[in-house]
């Protein structure tokens, strides 16, 4: 048989060994496996030296020497990865594999090693050694899958070890602290660095951060909340004062949900009503911005429970923080008796399709990608994270408040992610080195901050719409950061792929970012493209619909167990969205399966047209326009084609005709190109508080606009 292994460590091959009472022989670079002990070694294990250095015979020759010793009946292992992966990720598969096994029908065996990722013999941290090892003894386990008998291509191969990683993350998942836990060593360990900091001016240390929440969740408990009450509404922007609400709800075992305040009070009403919310935590300051009416709740605001909170409250949680073992810490707050699986937050999506559904997300889902993005972008104490998108966003809750919580960066916050002024000035005043964006912040970016503001910067991840590759060339231009594109919703809370800049990976080569992906998925993390009417897996490179299954897909909908089984069947989400794995396992996102048209029997990609006719207008720009988008692409229903390709857009800056001119040369079907009168002039193009595209909204702005006309 030929085992084919993920490579996470220089321990590998070895752990491999001891998994079976037959030899196994191990093919590695000759570079490794030559000279003194470590050559004598590997002849007594009959390792077959492979030399990429010896020209295309050398390599043949060793493929051969594998290929017969399978022939005898032996055993052989290759990590088809070809190195050791510096992200955690899989990375792409070797050709090589394949010529072995051709013609033998010998089985390959999928194997994936788990838990090493964090030793001493991984990249973690950015080197290999010279580092302490997470825990001692160091757990860790190895996962075979069933065989592959005549595997089509490497692909099928890489996809069966993938889906292994996904098992092993299951299994180990009880091994693992949840967040709030987490947060707590955090903040013992960061002591009096500085943590959390907004732009009214508040600096906090994790110690501060961490007394502050335990005093605020006394008085919550004494004065707010009622025993058993467990989902708590949050109303507040990115901003110290939110990031306390969230972390003393958490600590409390209570379930955060945070509402979003950019929209109107009767979808809010609805969301408070779903979750069963009586207490909601806000601000008078806030209000006084964004004046809000909820039914039957109690609004509580942040400034009288700071009056609220005696010296003997400041004393207990003074005692709690610096003084109380940690172990008993976790235990008076109940911490220890939360599992993995239990419900953590619930996150309302932006309604951009429907009405709005309540997301529920374990402390799993959570912490699963906290470590994962850790892993894959080897985060540092000298890292800092602007947090502007808000923590009713998962890539708001996830990305820029947890992940700050629990690992090493500090976070600087700031409630309008648009004020491009003064995030030019926070970047500039706390040396910011990550920041997290959709392509409209990029924008406005681009056109109001200087290249001195973003002096730290280092690190751009850009998420909730696709990111145009001339805007990140333009943006790379000017702050000399080429922005790195993920992947991810709110029912996969919310990352579930990522490109990773090269700078993160230290000295390593590996091609571990792809521009017009959205990179690879995150450490058990897998996915699959499969046909949209037939339910076929498909192979690489590909069009069809994109699958994710990992810890990382959420508990279901709340209150909605059909909406919940229609989104997940078997373990794997469907994202609604259309793509394909390339051979390097890079996913590219083609379109949304809800933003295509069929005229004339053929599909027809709304964001296609969309990316056009963006390049057509910012082609003619004013660099004064505002960085909001321009142009929206819909269709509504149609009685001679069944559907019709509408354009909402902003006043054109250049004449209609030069437009469609523009689009008729740009290499669109016939087809694709609307017609003159689908061309509807909006004030703003209809955009949800988190800067994607409120697709609801734009249809019905078409619907009501050709009602009566041409639509039927």
């Amino acid at each position: 048989a030929l085992l084919v292994a993920n490579h996470v460590s220089w321990m590998d091959g070895v752990l491999l060994l001891t998994t079976s009472s037959r030899p196994i022989r191990m093919i590695a670079y000759a570079d490794y496996v030559q000279g003194g002990f470590i050559g004598w070694l590997a002849k007594v294990f009959g390792v077959i030296p492979i030399d990429p250095h010896g020209g295309p015979a050398s390599i043949m020759k060793s493929l051969k020497s594998a290929r017969q010793a399978i022939i005898d009946g032996e055993l052989v292992c290759i990590f088809a990865e070809g190195e050791i992966t510096r992200t955690g990720s899989l990375l792409s598969f070797q050709r090589g594999m394949m010529p072995i096994i051709k013609g033998t029908d010998a089985p390959v065996i999928p194997i994936y090693l788990d838990g090493l990722w964090g030793s001493i013999f991984s990249y973690s941290g950015g080197k290999f050694f010279w580092k302490r090892p997470q825990k001692w003894p160091y757990p860790m386990s190895i996962n075979f899958g069933k065989e592959l008998r005549n595997p089509d291509d490497v692909h099928a191969v890489r996809q069966a070890v993938q889906h292994l990683g996904v098992i092993a993350m299951e299994q180990h998942k009880e091994t693992q602290l949840i967040p709030p836990r987490v947060f707590l060593r955090k903040c013992r360990q960061q002591g009096s660095r500085e943590k959390i900091c907004d732009s009214s001016g508040v600096k906090l240390s994790a110690r501060k951060v961490l007394l502050a929440s335990l005093v605020l969740r006394r008085v919550f408990r004494r004065n707010v909340f009622a025993p058993g009450e467990q989902n708590i509404g949050i109303l507040l922007p990115p901003s110290a004062g939110g990031v306390l609400a969230n972390t003393a709800v958490s600590i409390d075992g209570r379930v955060a949900v945070n509402l979003n305040y950019t929209m109107s009070d009767e979808v809010n009403n609805y969301c408070v009503k779903q979750a069963g919310i009586k207490h909601v935590l806000t601000s008078r300051k806030f209000l006084e911005k964004k004046p809000t009416e909820l039914e039957g709740v109690e609004m509580v605001f942040l400034e009288d429970i700071k009056e609220q909170a005696g010296l003997a409250d400041k004393l207990a949680a003074a005692m709690m923080a610096y003084l109380c073992p940690m172990g008993m810490l976790e235990n008076s707050l109940g911490l220890k008796d939360k599992k993995p699986d239990d419900l953590f937050t619930i996150i309302f999506t932006s309604g951009s399709t429907g009405e709005p559904k309540g997301v529920m997300l374990s402390y799993n889902n959570i912490m699963s990608n906290v470590q994962g993005v850790e892993q894959m972008f080897h985060l540092k104490p000298t890292d800092v994270l602007l947090g502007t998108l808000p923590f009713f966003h998962s890539f708001g809750f996830t990305g820029t408040l947890w992940l700050v919580l629990c690992l090493e960066p500090k976070g600087v916050y700031h409630y309008n992610p648009l004020d491009s002024r003064m995030i030019g000035k926070l970047c500039q005043d706390y040396d910011v080195t990550i920041t997290m964006a959709t392509p409209t912040f990029m924008r406005s970016y681009l056109k109001r901050c200087t290249k001195e503001q973003f002096h730290k910067l280092d690190t751009v991840v850009v998420g909730a719409e696709k990111l145009p590759l001339d805007l990140a060339e333009e943006f790379e231009a000017k702050f000399g950061v080429y922005p790195t594109e993920g992947f991810g919703t709110t029912e996969l809370s919310p990352v579930a792929a990522v490109n990773v800049p090269a700078h993160r990976m230290g000295v390593s080569e590996q091609v571990a970012s792809k521009p017009g992906t959205v990179g690879r998925p995150l450490p058990g993390v897998s996915v699959k493209v499969t046909n949209p009417d037939t339910g076929e897996e498909l192979g690489a490179d590909t069009d069809g619909l994109i699958w994710i299954t990992g810890p990382n897909v959420m508990n279901g909908y709340l209150n909605q167990p059909e909406k919940t089984a229609e989104a997940i069947q078997n373990g794997w989400y469907n994202t609604g969205d259309i793509g394909k794995i390339d051979a390097e396992g890079f996913i590219e996102i083609t379109g949304r399966l809800s933003r295509f048209s069929k005229l004339g029997g053929e599909m027809v990609p709304h964001i296609l047209i969309e990316n056009e006719l963006v390049k057509i207008l910012n082609g003619n720009d004013d660099e004064e326009d505002s960085p909001l988008p321009k142009v929206a692409v819909t269709a509504v229903p149609d009685e001679k084609k069944g559907e019709r390709i509408v354009v909402l857009h902003k006043p054109l800056n250049r004449p209609l005709d030069e437009v469609l001119q523009a689009l008729a040369e740009s290499g669109l079907p016939n087809l694709w190109i609307p017609s003159r009168d689908s061309f509807i002039e909006v004030e703003e193009v209809p955009l949800l508080g988190t800067g994607k595209l409120d697709l609801k909204g734009i249809k019905q702005t078409a619907l009501e606009k050709f009602a009566g006309s041409h639509a039927g």
